[in-house]
């Protein structure tokens, strides 16, 4: 995975926040996901940006997921391919971590994935897995 807490912006470890956040709120954050959220938070010493993540979520949870990939798609859309597939496999190896990936979880992830152009190499990467 290219992502390195050390070289990356508050933006981007924000995103990461985000994407998970929104993925594992698609039906109701459990204890399970908080915690893997909080592992992150560590991981990327970001815990300034998942409480940014879960305020920005809970201003309008209805919205949640098109604000989230609006926003997504403004900081995310513009990094290299690699980066783009290193996001959306660290949220797909999450979920799989739980046990499990349903399927609106599935489908926010190919939207995003497509959004940024990275549909295949996401789809070649599942079928690995």
């Amino acid at each position: 995975m290219a992502l390195d807490k050390d070289k990356m912006t508050v933006e981007q470890k924000k995103a990461i926040l985000l994407l998970k956040s929104i993925i594992f709120h698609y039906h109701g954050l459990d204890k399970e996901e908080q915690e893997i959220l909080d592992k992150t938070a560590e991981k990327f010493d970001a815990w300034e940006e998942l409480k940014w993540a879960s305020e920005f979520i809970s201003l309008d949870y209805y919205t949640a997921f098109e604000r989230a990939r609006e926003y997504l798609n403004d900081v995310v859309g513009p990094l290299d391919k690699d980066i783009k597939l290193d996001f959306l496999t660290m949220v797909w190896e999450a979920n799989n971590a739980k046990g499990y990936v349903t399927e609106m979880e599935a489908t926010a992830l190919l939207k995003l994935a497509k959004d940024w152009h990275v549909q295949k190499e996401l789809m070649m990467m599942v079928r690995k897995k």
